[in-house]
This record gives C-alpha cells, structure tokens and sequence, in this order.
C-alpha cells in the first residue's frame, strides 16, 4: 500500500467514524396529556411562598417549580436543585452544594441568592416554626448556601425538603422583586419541567415543555389541566377520549372504568387522612361539642368499613389517627368502632337524650359525597346538622383564616411525618387549628429539641395518645384516591412518587406511540 493509499483509508475512517451513530438524543417533547382535575386551581397555588401545608398545590408545583430537595421515584428526599447536603457535627448547620447549570424559564440562572430569597419571602405552612428555628441563611459562593440554626433541630430536612412546607421550592429573586408578589401569581416563573403557557381560573390551566429542565426534557410537550367538579362530567370526558386521565371517581364511578374496556382504575393510598373537625365549637364552652362526650359519641357514629365500601371500592384503610400509618413516628391507632347505641347512650349522658342541632356541617366539595354520608350517620343518632359544600380553594382559606366556625369534614395529604401533621392540626399555634392543650403543645417543644429518636417517638406517640383520648378528632380513614387513565396514556405517572397522589413527576410522563 502506498503512503498516498494508506492517506486516504486513514482519512476515509475518520470520515465514517464521525458519522456513526452516538448516544441516542433525547427526542423533542411531542403530543399533548390532558387532566379532568376534580377541583378548581388558585392562582395562590402558582407561589411556593403561599404554601398550604395541603397536597393539592403540589400538583402544580411538581410541574412550574422545583425544590432543593425533593421526593421523587425511589427516593423521599432526593437531591434535585441541591446537588448534595452536609450536616454539621453539632447539628447546628446545613450547608448545600447548589447545581450548577439550571436555567429557570426566563432564562435567569439559579444561585445561592435565589435560595436565601425564597427563605426569607416565604409565609406559609410552618413558617413561624422554620423561622423560630433558623438563626440565618448564609451565602458561602453562588453556589453554596448554608442554613444556621439556634438549636439543633432534627426536624429541620423533614419541614424544609419535603412539602410540609414550600420553604424550599425555589423562585427566581430578580423576577420576583420586578413584577410583585401578585405579578407572580399571575406570570410565575420557576425551574420546574413545565412552563405556564395559560390560565383560565376555574376552567382550564395549560403548560408547555420546558426543555431546558436540568433532569431531563419533558417526553410530553403540552400538559392541559381542566377543572371539572362533576364526577359525572368528568367520568364522562374519559370515555369520549377528551381527557387522558381524571382524577377522584369514587363508587359507581369506579366501579364503571373498571367494566369499560380501554380504561384503567388506579387506587392510590398515600399519605391522606380524612376526619370529622370538630373545629372552633370544641373549644367554646356554650358548645355541645366541648363535651367530650358528644365528640366520642360523633366517633362511634358513623361506618367507616360501610363508607369505604360504598365511596372507594374498600381501597381506604380505616384509620384512628390523622397521621398517616407510613409516616415516622405514626402511632397505631385503630379505628373508632361503629357503635350508634353506645353515642346515643353518650348523648343522653351529655344532656341530650333527644340529639341536638349540631349546626352546619363544612365540606370540600369534591368530597361532600362522604361529608353526606357522614352527616346521614349523626341524624341517625340525633344530631342533626346541616351540610354546607365549598369550593377547595375557597375551603382551604376559610380554614386556615378561621372564618369557619362549624364542625367541618377535613383531610390533609402534606408530606412530613408525625411531627409535621401535628404542628398543623393539634398544637395551640398551629395554622389549621383552633386551640391546643398546654401538655400537647409542650410535649411538642420537647420533641422538637430531643436528639434520640427513641426519647422522640415517645414524646410523639404520647401527644398522639392524648389526641385520641381527648377525641381531638373522628377520624375516618387513609384515602384510598380512585383515579382513571384512558388508552393513550403509556406512563400516567401516578404512584411513581411513594404516597404522592397526582401523576408526577411530569417529566417521566408518556404518551404511546
């Protein structure tokens, strides 16, 4: 072979060697994935700084946002905007090392002073807690930040890196302060896989792949979200294809999609509980609520197993506590019995042989099936209310503003454990209750200062002990969610995140092909 030969086999592999296939590239985002969503959506849903301690927000937030730490598939606190995390020996500091590269949809980089803002911004679920705890929030480098704390606080991962709270969902600092508080909720702008492309309030939400989300680029390119409260109307679009998934069809409804070919029933049991709130009027003296006679009465009222059965196919677990049973520091607390002789007998011994006038009876709408039902159970033992169904949104502010001065049918699906449930429903201070025992409420300080977990869990399962004793609540159950995905759907995305009830996360969704 000649020099010049060998020149040419030489340059003819090159050649071909630039040309064979590499590592296959992600496909541009295609096709569009739309939700029946059994509520309305807020626009206070749209800022992690208005958080709720409530799981419905996060349905949001998983696609327009996205968090330091975060649960996601396999993982309950999985490094997304954090990189990795450190804690100090004293337990005194978290430092954060920060992902470098991430864009949010503006184009603005994210940093360290992104973070340190979203802290100091933020004011809901928790926040007088965190900032009780946090002594200050530093920034070592752009891509560095370190969280100092007053005490130790072993809490602390729990209440900022799961949404217990939106503490540490982040949102772009020079944004915000150019557009306001409320310009945000109408434009947000975050880091998340999906951008807002539109907004209807009430009717319709649509977002649109953003393809530089530092994960992965979203497989589907539109998301539409369609508020639909009527389980009917919503059942209905599945069957016509005009929805690919729809969320909460409970009873006839499940048992529908189950017998209709092409569809798929997914039951999900996460972290929501459910119960009778026994609100403002436990606390007030003129009440026949502030017996506690008459609470545990309400109790033994109702079937739980017959309610299960008839509105979630018995995919629920009946349950004695508000905290969910998957959460640590849970106390096992079985069920209230069903026993409507035994609350009539507690009745009379109140002073009320002939039931009495319990007042309205609160709901969120999309559950006044089973507020109903429940209602239906207390008439039959004398105490007669009167049902009174609110929107979500506008359920959840009354709540947490205290304008709801009735016994209420509540639940909560926060991520956390039994700490997190606890500071939200049972201590004096906390945002959805209404009064506290001064026991409970310092056996709560006590346990957030306690370093062994052993001396913890008992501090947690004795409040949880009194709770129940005292009949704080009636409970009903662990929601078994009954949500349906029509034939196009390859990943629906629902149950990939332990004990998340929404399709997430959306960036591993997938239409078929």
């Amino acid at each position: 072979m000649t020099a010049r030969s060998l020149a040419v086999l030489i340059l003819s592999v090159i050649v071909l060697s630039s040309v064979t296939p590499g590592p296959a590239v992600a496909q541009a985002p295609a096709g569009q994935m739309t939700w029946a969503v059994h509520v309305s959506l807020a626009p206070t849903w749209f800022d992690p700084a208005e958080h709720t301690g409530i799981i419905t927000l996060m349905m949001v937030l998983y696609a327009v946002h996205d968090a330091l730490v975060k649960p996601m598939p396999g993982n309950p606190m999985a490094p997304s905007l954090a990189e990795s995390w450190t804690v100090s020996k004293d337990g005194l500091s978290y430092e954060f090392v920060l992902r470098k590269g991430v864009v949010f949809h503006n184009g603005d980089p994210f940093t360290a002073e992104d973070v340190k803002f979203s802290f100091e911004r933020y004011k809901g679920a928790a926040a007088k807690l965190l900032k009780d705890k946090v002594a200050a929030v530093e920034i070592v480098d752009p891509f560095r930040v370190r969280f100092r704390l007053k005490e130790p606080w072993p809490d602390f991962m729990t209440f900022y890196a799961t949404p217990a709270s939106g503490a540490g969902w982040i949102v772009p600092k020079k944004y915000v302060e150019k557009v306001g508080d409320e310009g945000f909720k109408k434009a947000p702008v975050g880091a998340g896989p999906y951008k807002l492309t539109s907004f209807n309030p009430g009717i319709e939400l649509v977002l649109d792949a953003f393809d530089r989300y530092w994960r992965k680029p979203p497989t589907v390119k539109r998301m539409v979200w369609k508020s639909v409260p009527e389980d009917l109307t919503r059942l209905a679009m599945l069957k016509r294809g005009e929805v690919d998934i729809a969320y909460s069809l409970r009873g006839p409804l499940g048992e529908e999609v189950k017998r209709t070919p092409g569809l798929k029933l997914v039951g999900l049991v996460g972290n929501a509980t459910q119960w009778l709130n026994f609100g403002a009027p436990q606390w007030d003296p003129k009440s026949p609520w502030h017996d506690r006679r008459v609470r545990l009465a309400a109790a033994l009222a109702f079937d739980k197993d017959g309610i299960n059965q008839a509105e979630t196919l018995g995919f629920s677990k009946p349950s004695g506590s508000i905290i969910p049973s998957a959460f640590e520091f849970a106390l096992a607390i079985p069920a209230y019995p069903y026993d409507p002789a035994r609350a009539k007998k507690l009745l009379a011994e109140a002073g009320y042989p002939n039931g009495f006038d319990g007042g309205e009876f609160a709901c969120d709408a999309s559950y006044s099936s089973v507020a109903e039902a429940i209602g239906n159970y207390l008439a039959a033992v004398g105490i007669r209310t009167k049902m009174r169904p609110m929107e979500r949104a506008a359920f959840l502010g009354n709540w947490r503003e205290k304008k709801i001065t009735s016994i209420m049918y509540t639940g909560a699906g926060g991520q956390g454990n039994a700490a997190t449930r606890i500071q939200n429903y049972y201590v004096k201070d906390g945002l959805y209750s209404w009064g506290g025992y001064p026991d409970m409420d310092d056996l709560f300080v006590q346990q957030a200062r306690e370093l062994d977990p052993k001396r913890r869990e008992a501090l947690l399962h004795q409040i949880q002990r009194l709770a129940h004793e005292r009949v704080m609540s009636a409970p009903l159950w662990e929601l078994g969610f009954l949500n349906a995905m029509g034939p196009r759907v390859d990943e629906s995305g629902l149950g990939l995140i332990a004990l998340f009830p929404y399709s997430s996360p959306y960036e591993d969704l997938k239409l078929k092909k």
